[in-house]
């Protein structure tokens, strides 16, 4: 059952025992009305008998009768004040004043004239209960709407706690089974919420050790590099440099020329050891003019290394113009996509793709190897490579290649051109 049939069934049983409720109290009333007309009849009767057989007492009678829409003395009896109700009168709808009449009966002579006060009182009477009955109604409507309604939204407290329980990364939101129907798929979509947030927060913890074991590996690296290499020919430096304050007196000019030399190649191999790892930690022309020759520079590194994968790099010489940010994006990502082609792919070719497209700059790198296998989709370097494109402003997708393998496509925003409307209106201050 959903919320609005409850609802509806609610206030319509509530309505219905309410028009059941005033029903009754209208036959009470109806009944009560009757035995008060038959009994004035009844009355006017019994005085008009009296009246006709000179009945001693008759004044008594006319005084204890309860009569209705009349009123009837006899001569004795003092004439009634015609006054009009008080309301009425405030509201100008007092009753017209109507002359007694006399009419004689046997020996009596009685002045009968209409009394609207009886009727004026029962139609008050019949106000002051209606009144009731409708301030019941609107009372008792609105205590069982706002029960129904409190019950039927207990659930929403439910829901609250467990999307608290979720904001405290509890892994299970603990919900009921709803018995309204909006209520529940509200709750499957929670569900479907705490499962998404289960995988993110395990992929962010993976993505987050990938990151740690990444730099110890850099950094164990760079420190390999710089002892095996760097501190090779720095010990070769300071053995020729401690030859030659040893011997400056004894040396003869062909020897110096020699140590000289070896000083040269030794420094020279210093400065290819220091560039190589300069262009590992942050290639040189990460920026629009410079970022196709360092993307020629990566893809013929790997090709070197690796001449079982054929590549093909298509990348304009004139590319639009990107901040640093978009170009090491773009650069690292071609770095991770084509060191996972080599590694686990098993792919024979590999094409990478750099080009201006609407809205921004598109990048693939397609490959006709294995693919993507389950379940990485959310992890390694995909993950890495996602989070690095976002913090570019870019979005990263993977589609399956036409001719077998995996295709990456990410696209950048490009930055408004200076004499855009909106750079324009940025850059104007009052």
């Amino acid at each position: 059952m959903d919320l609005r049939r409850r609802l509806i069934g609610s206030v319509g049983l509530l309505l219905g025992c309410l028009l059941a409720v005033t029903a009754v109290i209208q036959l009470l009333s109806l009944r009560s009305d009757i035995d008060a007309e038959v009994g004035a009849s009844a009355e006017l009767v019994n005085v008009l008998l009296a009246a006709g057989n000179a009945q001693p007492g008759l004044d008594e009678r006319l005084a204890r009768a309860r009569l209705r829409h009349l009123s009837i003395r006899t001569a004795a009896q003092p004439a009634p004040a015609n006054a009009p109700h008080p309301l009425l009168a405030r509201l100008g709808l007092g009753p017209p004043a109507w002359p007694e009449q006399e009419i004689r009966i046997g020996g009596q002579v009685l002045y009968i004239a209409p009394n609207p006060h009886s009727e004026i009182g029962e139609r008050l009477q019949d106000t002051v209960r209606i009144w009731n009955t409708l301030l019941f109604f609107f009372g008792t409507t609105l205590l069982v709407t706002w029960w129904c309604a409190d019950r039927a939204l207990a659930p929403v407290r439910e829901l609250e706690a467990s999307l608290h329980r979720l904001a405290r990364g509890e892994p299970d939101p603990a919900l009921p089974a709803f018995a309204l129907r909006e209520f529940g798929r509200v709750a499957r979509a929670i569900e479907h919420l705490a499962g998404a947030l289960a995988e993110a927060r395990a992929a962010q913890r993976g993505l987050a050790q990938r990151l740690i074991t990444v730099q110890e590996d850099e950094r164990r690296a760079l420190a390999r590099e710089l002892h095996d290499d760097m501190g090779q020919s720095l010990a070769a430096l300071n053995v020729t440099a401690a030859y030659l304050g040893r011997n400056a007196g004894r040396l003869t000019s062909a020897a110096v020329a020699e140590c000289a030399a070896d000083l040269r190649r030794d420094l020279r191999s210093c400065s290819e050891h220091l560039r190589a790892m300069l262009r590992m930690l942050r290639p040189h022309g990460l920026h629009a003019s410079g970022l196709a020759q360092t993307l020629r520079e990566l893809v013929r590194g790997w090709q070197g290394r690796h001449t079982e994968v054929a590549f093909a790099l298509d990348v304009p010489d004139a590319l639009p113009d990107i901040d640093d940010a978009t170009a090491l994006a773009v650069y690292r990502v071609v770095q991770e996509a084509v060191t996972n082609v080599v590694r686990h792919s098993g792919a024979r070719h590999c094409a990478i793709r750099l080009a201006a497209a609407c809205p921004g700059l598109l990048l693939e790198v397609a490959d006709d190897g294995r693919g993507l296998p389950d379940g990485v989709a959310s992890h390694g370097g995909l993950l890495g490579m996602r989070e690095r494109v976002a913090m570019a402003c870019g979005r990263l997708d993977t589609v399956p290649n036409p001719s077998g393998g995996l295709r990456l496509r990410a696209t950048f925003p490009l930055p408004a051109p200076a004499n855009s409307p909106s750079a324009t209106a940025e850059g104007v201050h009052p």
